[in-house]
C-alpha cells in the first residue's frame, strides 16, 4: 500500500470506526500482556500502535488536519 492510499484510507475513517479499532487493539493487548510481560516485544509494538490510533482518534475529534 503506498503513502497516499494509506493517506487517503486514514482520513476517510469516520469515529465510530477508530473507536472500534482503539477498543480491539487495546483488548490485544491487555490479552497478550497477561499472556505473557508488560515488555514482549509484541505488547509494545501493539501498544505503539494503540498509541497512533489514540492521537488520529484525537485529531479527528479536534477537527485537525492529518499531518501523517
Amino acid at each position: 500500500m503506498d503513502y497516499i492510499s494509506v493517506k487517503a484510507r486514514i482520513q476517510s475513517m469516520c469515529a465510530e470506526t477508530l473507536l472500534k479499532d482503539i477498543e480491539n487493539c487495546r483488548k490485544e493487548m491487555v490479552e497478550l500482556a497477561a499472556k505473557t510481560s508488560l515488555s514482549n516485544q509484541r505488547v509494545v509494538d501493539i501498544s505503539s500502535k494503540l498509541d497512533h490510533l489514540l492521537n488520529k482518534y484525537y485529531h479527528l475529534s479536534s477537527k485537525k488536519t492529518f499531518l501523517y
